[in-house]
């Protein structure tokens, strides 16, 4: 089996009014061993999850170590939400798992040359993008291994976006989409789903020509759908919303490790990616964005309009020999419909203002009620 971990980006959010705070500077501080200064990417504690800082002060990262299975991963995820919001208490704060801030906010840059050329680069967009995603990283064997399963898996990407979706709200009110986050974070200009590059010199070569384009200033910001990890031997998946449900970040995890393994065994035995045009994916995508779960996704192997249970329940009846061998498709059978039963976390957001409706009529009101019931589910226990 392939190890495999997470990186989980968590807003930071006052818990009187539910509005993010831009306290994530002094939140890794308090991360790091005896709360030492810490940079960017720094404060691993002992054998479990390190922390970094991320593009906006209100957001922190949350990375777990490689781990084997399902079970150690989800201790690993628990584990962190729940040292990120003890250190966030320290400043009189929370964490809450959200994929977009409920409530509006001004949004403070994280203090680095890099998100300061950023900035001033890209503007609106980067003073906007306040999203937090979910990114899994899959060991891979070899460049050559990992750009053959890029190029099969991209078709079934956005069955994850649906499963995932966490963003109902943005800017202090509802967006009609059960995942903002996409469409806010598809604003970069080498983000979204990718051709297929069929080699690694296809593959950097394609990089190589979006930095010299000039548009992109360096490799960090080729923010493909999926992509190489640039420091690490992994294949990176970017596509999901952050989870509000630990469990629920476990399950996407395992799915994309059987994508990976799927894919990978369909490359050693001569087997095609399927030749599906950008411009499909990028519908598919966007139908999952706006619906989630709750009407119609794109079937992925028609791309056409199907129930999104169906296509749910199809992905994992393909990846079905991959998950039985690794003993974990009972878990997957059994994690996909208890989302589809109880909701995603968009799902699960617009639950909670309903409620609060019933108490109040003001909205930003019933949307602090939003973030506290997040905060409540993020460190939840099972």
């Amino acid at each position: 089996m392939r190890t495999f971990g997470v990186e989980e980006e968590l807003l930071i959010v006052d818990p009187a009014t539910g509005v993010p705070a831009a306290l994530a500077d002094t939140v890794l501080r308090g991360l790091s061993p005896r709360g030492a200064a810490a940079g960017p990417k720094t404060g691993r504690l002992p054998g479990d999850a390190a922390f970094g800082l991320e593009l906006k002060l209100e957001q922190i990262e949350a990375r777990t170590a490689p781990v084997l299975n399902h079970d150690a991963l989800l201790c690993q995820i628990r584990q962190a939400r729940v040292l990120v919001d003890q250190a966030a208490r320290q400043q009189g704060a929370r964490a809450a798992a959200l994929a977009t801030s409920p409530l509006a906010c001004t949004t403070h840059t994280t203090h680095s040359p890099r998100y300061a050329t950023m900035q001033r680069r890209f503007g609106l967009t980067v003073t906007e993008q306040l999203t937090c995603g979910l990114h899994v990283h899959t060991f891979i064997a070899s460049p050559e291994e990992g750009v053959a399963v890029l190029d099969r898996i991209r078709d079934k990407l956005a069955v994850l976006i649906a499963l995932s979706a966490n963003s109902p709200f943005w800017n202090g009110g509802e967006t009609g989409f059960e995942s903002y986050r996409t469409q806010a974070w598809n604003r970069w200009p080498a983000a979204g789903p990718a051709m297929i590059f069929g080699s690694v010199p296809v593959y950097r070569g394609v990089v190589a020509r979006l930095l010299e384009s000039g548009v992109l200033f360096d490799e960090g910001m080729v923010y493909f759908d999926a992509r190489l990890a640039r420091h690490h031997p992994t294949v990176e998946v970017r596509v999901a919303d952050v989870c509000l449900r630990a469990e629920d970040a476990a399950l996407i995890a395992v799915l994309v490790r059987a994508l990976v393994e799927s894919a990978s065994r369909e490359w050693r035995d001569g087997v095609d990616p399927a030749p599906v045009p950008t411009v499909l994916l990028r519908m598919a995508a966007w139908q999952a964005s706006n619906f989630g779960l709750r009407s119609e996704l794109l079937d992925f192997g028609s791309f056409r309009p199907a129930p999104a249970g169906e296509v749910v329940h199809a992905l994992v009846d393909f990846l079905a020999p991959v998950l039985a061998e690794q003993g974990e498709l009972e878990l997957v059978r059994s994690g996909v419909d208890r989302v589809l039963s109880d909701g995603t976390g968009s799902q699960v957001q617009r639950q909670a203002l309903c409620a609060a409706g019933l108490k109040t009529r003001n909205g930003q009101a019933g949307l602090a009620d939003v973030v506290a019931h997040a905060v409540e589910v993020t460190t939840r226990a099972g």
